[in-house]
């Protein structure tokens, strides 16, 4: 790799890597589980797998990772761990019936032995070489220098739209950096602001909680109260010293763009069509979900192909997808460097492109967007000399002094400034998690020496609290997809915490309604609720 000061200019891909908790002990098969299965299987596996083979070609590489709390928490939960093995062994047997059945279609048995083949690296690498704990292989990772990890709020609550109560902010912030010490052994340097929200003053709460920097949207660098020099092309400093770093538009859109980026490319998988909706029902019913409903499968035998109605989709071809990766992967590389060069022209130091993207897009959404990235690693490494990948704390303290400024109020998603976490689809939430956040404060505040059975409940009301905050719930809500899931999360959530918080008001605590709640919602083992105090 190049040498650090050696380079005309740095770039910094940050993969953000959430999903809502979604655990539910209470049913044999639930659907919302699989969010956790599918990003295994297409994403965290492959990406592990990439860095595996990285590291054995001594290909150096620099990647951030954002691991949420929430997905921490699933990755090293048991039961959701054997769900998962569960769920991967009944690909595999459908994997090897479509070995059979494509028999006769030589385009489509190809995929499906691609399948196979695929999946079964996943169990080995999921069973035998990690044990089920995936975090293990992030860990590796993170302890030789090629990643970074940094962590998020508690549970990606949207904090620009829960500053009404501090408590509630400080506490998203400080029990996210908390779970990170706990996960990793170490001070997070990074914190990713759930959905890039920002508004003036949050960076106090990040530098309380012992956090470095955060990243926003590009009009939260571009629109500070002074503009900034260098664009989002260097970091600036809030007032507090915490480091934002801008996200840098024209390197981001061209892999997140399903119309003007590489994964709208005729060539690569087509999403949306799938065996769990095409094949003989009788013949799928065993992989799909219990009650009977058509689920995705996985398994997708066609191509983009084009602006054309889904049964008009052709073959996939896994040779044709694996070298349009190739192709865009250095077109890819070819930008940056003319993008760097032309920045280089224009600074008194190297530009830092910083191009974050959501991780679950490589493999699931974009099924070769591992391999794009593989390609684009090595090609970085061995095919030039003018881009250096780095982490963030790296840029940092390669160039401590930089301007300070105060971000403005911003988010990313439509038009940028909270408007998907606050229509008229979800604005009801609000009222409801602020005056629950605010009874927090009061329960925190009273029991300053409870028994061991209020501070269980106290402890219970904080996690419940947490987790009807999430900003996927009005996430959902907004985009009209698992709307009545979405609903049903935040109402009993919020119905949970209330519970709580009369009966420790009234004196009637129920020990076993308590540790039921402690079974089912059991994130955050060692919360302290006075955090909200």
């Amino acid at each position: 790799m190049i040498p650090l000061t050696a380079a005309k200019g740095y770039f910094a891909p940050i993969l953000h890597a959430h999903l809502p908790f979604v655990r539910h002990p209470e049913y044999e098969d639930c659907l919302e589980e699989d969010w956790l299965f599918e990003a295994i299987t297409e994403c965290y596996l492959p990406l592990l797998s990439i860095m595996d083979k990285l590291e054995k070609d001594g290909c150096e590489f620099r990647l951030t990772f954002v691991l949420t709390p929430t997905l921490c928490h699933m990755l090293e939960d048991p039961l959701l761990q054997s769900r998962y093995r569960a769920h991967l062994e009944g690909l595999i047997e459908l994997t090897e019936k479509e070995l059979e059945r494509t028999a006769p279609a030589p385009e489509f048995n190809a995929v499906a032995r691609m399948y196979n083949e695929r999946l079964n690296e996943c169990r080995r690498v999921y069973s035998e070489r990690y044990g089920g704990r995936l975090l293990d292989g992030f860990r590796h990772f993170l302890e030789n220098g090629s990643i970074e990890i940094i962590t998020c709020a508690a549970t990606h609550g949207f904090l620009p739209l829960l500053r009404s109560q501090p408590q509630a902010v400080r506490a998203q912030i400080r029990i996210g950096a908390d779970h990170f010490r706990e996960t990793f052994g170490r001070d997070p340097k990074g914190i990713w602001l759930p959905e890039c929200g920002y508004y003036p003053g949050l960076d106090e709460h990040v530098k309380a909680a012992g956090v470095r920097y955060f990243f926003l949207d590009s009009h939260g660098v571009l629109f500070a109260g002074k503009r900034p020099h260098y664009g989002v092309f260097a970091p600036v400093y809030c007032p507090s010293g915490v480091a934002a770093f801008g996200r840098d538009m024209e390197s981001s859109r061209s892999v997140w763009s399903a119309r003007d980026g590489y994964p709208g490319d005729h060539r690569y998988r087509e999403f949306y069509r799938d065996i769990g909706y095409d094949l003989d029902y009788e013949y799928i019913r065993p992989y799909i979900h219990e009650s009977g409903i058509r689920t995705s499968t996985g398994l997708k035998y066609h191509r983009i192909t084009g602006r054309v109605e889904l049964h008009d989709k052709e073959p996939y071809n896994p040779a044709e997808a694996r070298e349009a990766a190739a192709i865009h992967a250095g077109n890819f590389l070819f930008n940056r460097q003319q993008q760097i060069l032309h920045l280089a022209s224009l600074m008194d130091r190297p530009p830092l492109i910083v191009s974050p993207y959501d991780a679950e897009l490589f493999g699931h959404w974009w099924y070769e967007g591992p391999q794009f990235l593989d390609f684009l690693i090595r090609k970085m490494y061995y095919d030039q000399d003018d881009i250096r990948m780095v982490t963030p704390s790296e840029y940092l303290e390669t160039f401590p002094r930089n301007q300070v400024t105060t971000p403005c109020e911003s988010s990313w998603g439509n038009r940028g400034y909270s408007e998907v976490w606050l229509d008229g689809s979800n604005d009801w939430i609000y009222r409801h998690l602020d005056k629950a956040a605010e009874r927090m404060a009061a329960i925190a505040r009273r029991f300053q020496s409870p028994s061991p059975l209020q501070r269980r409940a106290l402890n219970q009301a904080a996690r419940e609290l947490l987790l009807a905050q999430a900003s996927d719930w009005a996430f959902i809500m907004k985009t009209n997809t698992m709307v009545s899931y979405a609903i049903k999360r935040t109402r009993d959530h919020l119905l949970r915490f209330t519970d709580l918080y009369e009966a420790l008001i009234e004196g009637r605590l129920d020990e076993k309604q308590i540790r039921l709640l402690e079974e089912k919602d059991n994130i955050f083992p060692n919360i302290d609720y006075s955090v909200y105090a």
